[in-house]
Order: structure tokens, then C-alpha cells, then sequence
């Protein structure tokens, strides 16, 4: 047999303090992301206009399950 030995790498350990502010944006982007999606359209919109923003969600909506129409 042979006499090899293997060394694996330890794990890092990364402090909160430089997570939460990645985590408050991806939180943040997450709940945009969720709103566009699900409610910009019709009179809850804040953004006015031609619906580029309904129709540009559109099949998202639908494979989320979300009804637009």
C-alpha cells in the first residue's frame, strides 16, 4: 500500500459583518425582482406608461403562475 496522506482545505470562515451588506441587496433585489413580476401592472403600476414593463414580465408571470389577463 502506498504511504500517502491527504490534506484537505480547511473551511474559511467569513464574518457577518461583510455578508449582510450582499445579503440587504439581494434581499432587496429579490423583493423588486418579486414585485415586478407579480403586481407592476394596471393601477398598482408606478411605472405609467405603455405596459413595457407588463410585457416584458409576461411569460414569467405565466410560468410563475401569475395571472396578467
Amino acid at each position: 500500500m502506498s504511504d500517502m496522506t491527504y490534506s484537505y482545505p480547511q473551511p474559511v470562515a467569513i464574518p457577518a459583518r461583510e455578508i449582510l451588506p450582499w445579503a440587504i441587496f439581494a434581499g432587496l433585489m429579490l423583493i423588486l425582482g418579486i414585485y415586478f413580476v407579480t403586481a407592476e401592472e394596471g393601477a398598482l403600476s408606478i411605472l405609467g406608461g405603455d405596459g413595457m414593463v407588463h410585457e416584458f414580465v409576461h411569460d414569467a408571470r405565466h410560468l410563475l403562475g401569475f395571472p396578467c389577463h
